[in-house]
């Protein structure tokens, strides 16, 4: 009987490896250990939300029901995930992931390069709601959206299609999920009812309708089943693969100076991420009832990489083609001629901070650049699939007219995305702070739809484009198929003129220079009384939210 008792007390002594987590086996919640992160999370096509919890943490426990009604509502559009960091073998993990707190939550979505998926904490609700909207904002979006004038030619690229037609403006998270699951081997695109060419060619009489082309002249598969994320897929299914998830593991061995390194680290992380937990549980203790908010650990490391990186030895690959830079417009009678006038047609702006100080901290974490990046590549995208999109223009701080715009539209003096339309006289501020490539694609394509709401330019923005100088006439480069002979750039542009013809430069002096460029300023700054007035359309409606389950 003594002998029974004391290995009974014994077991209240063993390392908290054996505690039980929050979550059961038949938890919606998807359990994740340091050891398996990497393939369940790190290495998957979708976005994940993962908490860092410890058993005995009063928040985690109040924040349980709502993080478990979370995951039901994301079942199959994103994976909602936990780590037990009061578990001895998931401690280093927790401690490189720069757990400070008990809750934290960390949004999870895939990066530009397989395996290294950016990672940013969640600081939102803590309620289903605020989770479940947080991270259907980061699904990766692979979706295109159609015009009447573009269909032909998407679908003439070739490979399977699938085609929803929908009524509705917005992408939806299940059909987000859908091209994700079938990339690389399905082409998803969404086609609004409005778009009434394409969908009497295709027969389309109620919306939403879900088909399948196997080739541009093959008669189109139509889904007659629930807009559901498994049926979807299993008709899908009928015509490719969906990608596995997760990946296949690949079986290659760490080399030894890389594994000693490794273990150093996660011991020295497991060290210190031990004695702050230990602390933080003296304290959760010693406190009173928990309210549903943060609680702060102490004596924490600063933030180190992820623990026991997968370290594989890298095989060359080709680089990919790196997309030009949106053209930049340094004067402001340049931005009248191609966007501020009454003639001009949409513009996408980027007007570039005026304090670059606050980016010069070596951290890596620059706006500007990510937006440029960002619009020079769906820029380019389009261009390759020759859909005739609306120009991206970056606009320096020495911009007059760009001083005017963050005048007038009351914008701050860090980077801001702006659409404007001179000829019906309308922005869209972009006013997220989230410039990822995928989501700055997303309010571009809503302004290409159409969809949205739109705010009236204010008066003297807009020049009446009879008052502009002619803007100069760009020259293209010489055919590659035809070389010149060399000489100046005289003598080659004569080279392409018509036999007959000849032509001379002129050089405007600086004082002509400047007097236009006052003329201009001045015309802008002051709306005139004779400007032509135009007929403008009605501007978009707020679009509403749609739900998370439905197409």
């Amino acid at each position: 009987m003594m002998r029974s008792l004391t290995a009974a007390t014994l077991l209240l002594y063993l390392p908290s490896t054996l505690a039980a987590g929050l979550y059961s086996k038949g938890s919606p919640v998807l359990q994740v250990s340091g050891t398996d992160y990497q393939s369940l999370i790190a290495n998957s096509n979708h976005t994940s939300i993962l908490e860092f919890y410890a058993p005995w943490c009063g928040h985690c426990k109040n924040l349980q029901p709502a993080y478990e009604k979370a995951a039901k509502s994301l079942a199959g559009l994103a994976k909602v995930a936990a780590v037990n960091c009061d578990d001895e073998l998931n401690k280093p993990f927790c401690g490189g992931m720069d757990v400070k707190g008990f809750p934290t939550l960390k949004i999870v979505r895939p990066g530009k390069k397989a395996g290294k998926p950016a990672v940013e904490e969640y600081q939102g609700p803590r309620t289903a709601k605020g989770i479940v909207d947080a991270v259907i904002d980061k699904i990766p979006n692979h979706v295109t959206r159609l015009k009447d004038g573009e269909y032909e030619a998407w679908v003439g690229e070739g490979g399977v299609k699938a085609i929803l037609f929908s009524d509705k403006g917005t992408v939806s998270a299940l059909l987000k999920a859908l091209a994700i699951d079938f990339l690389g081997s399905i082409k998803v695109a969404q086609i609004r009812d409005k778009e009434t060419q394409t969908a009497a060619k295709m027969g389309v009489t109620k919306f939403p309708t879900f088909m399948i082309l196997t080739s541009a002249d093959a008669e189109p598969i139509i889904y007659s089943g629930e807009l559901k994320k498994e049926p979807m897929v299993a008709f899908l299914s009928k015509v490719a693969t969906p990608n596995p998830d997760p990946a296949p593991k690949k079986s290659k061995s760490k080399k030894a100076s890389s594994t000693k390194k490794d273990s150093a680290k996660s011991s020295k992380a497991s060290s210190s991420f031990s004695k702050a937990s230990a602390s933080h549980e003296s304290a959760e203790s010693a406190s009173s009832a928990a309210t549903q908010t943060t609680e702060t650990l102490e004596d924490m490391n600063p933030p180190t990489e992820s623990p026991e990186p997968i370290v594989e030895k890298q095989k060359p690959v080709a680089l990919p083609d790196i997309a030009p830079p949106i053209t930049s417009l340094p004067e402001g009678l340049s931005l009248q001629q191609k966007c501020l006038n009454t003639k001009s047609g949409t513009c996408i702006l980027a007007l570039m901070s005026e304090d670059m100080t606050q980016f010069d901290q070596g951290t890596g974490n620059d706006p500007t650049t990510e937006v440029v990046g960002a619009l020079s590549e769906i820029h380019a995208k389009h261009e390759a699939a020759k859909r005739n999109l609306f120009p991206f223009y970056q606009l320096p701080s020495t911009n007059s007219q760009a001083t005017a715009l963050r005048t007038r539209l009351s914008l701050g003096r860090d980077i801001q995305l702006v659409a404007v339309n001179g000829k019906r006289g309308w922005y869209r501020h972009y006013i997220s702070t989230d410039y990822s490539h995928n989501a700055l694609e997303t309010w571009i394509d809503e302004i290409r739809m159409g969809d949205g709401a739109k705010s009236r330019l204010p008066e003297g923005l807009i020049v009446p484009v009879e008052e502009l100088p002619a803007a100069p006439v760009e020259t293209k480069e010489p055919v590659a198929s035809k070389p010149s002979s060399g000489g100046s750039m005289a003598d080659q542009l004569k080279e392409q003129m018509p036999k007959g013809m000849d032509f001379e430069f002129e050089e405007l002096d600086d004082e002509v220079y400047e007097k236009l460029m006052a003329d201009a300023s001045a015309r802008a700054a002051q709306p005139t009384a004779e400007a032509e007035t135009t007929s403008e359309e009605p501007l978009v409606e707020d679009v509403k939210a749609d739900g998370h389950d439905e197409l």
